[in-house]
């Protein structure tokens, strides 16, 4: 099974003891697998390899789009920064701003979004975080500027479901913005098998693997994993359900430590886990960003393995899960 990883995760866990990296890489496995078809058994499956190797990027990576399919969007904007400042990347920009719209906070998925980081995306990635942002103006009752995010010929010239997903948004901006008649008309060109499929609502054909979480502890060798290797920081081991609560304070000390939180940036090169779509990494066609899973550039990072010491965003995050994915995003 660890050979079903890409080949750039697998060279991420080599600065993981060998019966560990086999472990962990067969959880990340998955964690690919079961995103779309059973969103909390892949989160199980990621928390058990965070437990095991929490300082390798693309573990905290599988652990935050796991979070996010499953709606907790504290958790997952917290790994995701995490693994920003493991890699120095920002693919996950959209599926960032898309966590803060969950937690109720729109303006700060708009700030997000207009960050310089936000240009280096490439096309796809762009369009969801215009999605996004659409997603955001609607959330502040500002539908003629959740339609205009969504009419730039950048965002209007993508293909396939992304495309779909576009018209779809821009309908529900349209409608919020009275115009009925032209909200029906974006969506006429597709049937509704299409407009289903865009928006997540089939049911999955493909078999769906069982597979026993307790098979990892068995191992008594893999189960005692070292404290280097796989131990996760203590502020990054709460738990979403312990963290539901005062949003306003947690900004308020998001706000006064916001200058010093690029210091902890480390620049490498990430990786993602290959069942996932190699998105956002780009988020994909399952939700804004919706992104699945991730990838990137081949290669190992002996930095990978760079303690995330008291994340200075968390703070901010203690607040409880938002909405769906829709318009935008949700």
């Amino acid at each position: 099974m660890f050979s079903d990883l890409d080949r750039s995760v697998r060279g991420r866990l080599r600065t993981l003891s060998k019966d560990n990296a086999d472990g962990v890489g067969r959880h990340l496995v998955m964690v690919g697998r079961l995103l779309d078809a059973q969103p909390e058994l892949a989160y199980e499956h990621a928390q058990a390899a965070v437990r095991r190797a929490g300082r390798v990027d693309v573990v905290r990576e599988a652990a935050g789009l796991a979070a996010y399919r499953t709606g907790r969007y504290a958790e997952a904007l917290r790994e995701l920064r995490t693994v920003r400042r493991l890699n120095g990347s920002s693919e996950h920009l959209a599926i960032m701003a898309d966590c803060e719209r969950g937690l109720g906070r729109p303006e700060r998925a708009l700030a997000l979004a207009q960050e310089p980081e936000a240009e280096t995306l490439d096309a796809e990635a762009k369009i969801e975080l215009a999605m996004v942002v659409s997603g955001a103006r609607l959330d502040l009752g500002q539908a003629d500027a959740a339609v205009a995010a969504l009419s730039t010929p950048a965002v209007r010239a993508g293909t396939g479901v992304v495309s779909i997903r576009v018209a779809q948004a821009r309908a529900a901006a349209l409608e919020a913005a009275g115009r009925t008649d032209e909200a029906v008309a974006e969506l006429a060109p597709y049937t509704q098998d299409q407009l289903d499929e865009a928006a997540g609502d089939v049911e999955l054909e493909d078999e769906v693997v069982s597979f026993d979480l307790s098979e990892f502890d068995a191992d008594g060798e893999y189960d005692d994993v070292p404290e280097a290797e796989g131990a996760n920081d203590s502020d990054d081991d709460e738990s979403d359900d312990d963290a539901e609560h005062d949003v306003d304070a947690g900004a308020e000390a998001h706000d006064a430590a916001d200058s010093a939180v690029d210091v902890d940036d480390v620049s490498a090169e990430a990786g993602g886990v290959t069942a996932a779509d190699d998105a956002e990494n780009a988020p994909d066609g399952d939700g804004v960003g919706g992104s699945d899973g991730g990838g990137s550039p081949d290669g190992t990072d002996a930095r990978a393995d760079v303690v995330d010491d008291a994340d200075p965003d968390a703070a901010r995050d203690q607040a409880g899960p938002g909405t769906d994915e829709a318009e935008g995003g949700r």
